[in-house]
């Protein structure tokens, strides 16, 4: 009995594979990719996920507001302008409830939202963190554009 569950977790692990989400045009990538400054009376926000081994076959979704901004998976980010001199909530699901940052963004400005995977108690959770500028360019130079607006489910 103890090796067919055995067998059975492997196998899992072995076809669980990595996560994909639908991606961006080069194009559209290549353009946000530049860190132009946001257009007048708005923050431009990036959020990225590292293309790391952790939570690999997770896929989890991410809010700004009440606003979908669309589900990561390793190795992606999102960009999204929002009104300028606001507060910001953004949200990422996690195990058993949202975990939440919050921003003052400014006119004019970019800001860097990591989102990471932690380990939790059944599942793999979420968590974001408020990158440095500089930081922030270099992951996501590295990364691929995810098509946004769909999340799996609701902001609770």
């Amino acid at each position: 009995m103890k090796k067919v569950v055995i067998a059975a977790v492997i196998a899992t692990a072995t076809l669980a594979g990595c996560s994909s989400v639908p991606m961006e045009s080069k194009e559209i990538t290549d353009i946000a990719k530049k860190f132009n400054n946001p257009t007048k009376n708005t923050a431009g926000v990036y959020v990225y996920r590292k293309d790391t081994f952790v939570g690999a076959a997770l896929k989890k979704d991410v809010w700004i507001g009440e606003d979908c901004v669309g589900q990561t998976a390793k190795g992606v980010f999102f960009y999204k302008e929002v009104p300028g001199d606001e507060t910001l909530v953004i949200s990422t699901e996690s195990e058993f409830s949202p975990n939440k940052l919050t921003i003052n963004a400014k006119n004019g400005e970019l800001y860097f939202v990591e989102q990471f995977i932690k380990m939790g108690a059944f599942v793999g959770g979420a968590d974001l963190e408020l990158a440095h500028i500089d930081t922030g360019k270099s992951e996501v130079q590295r990364l691929g554009m995810a098509k946004g607006g769909k999340c799996s489910s609701t902001l609770k």
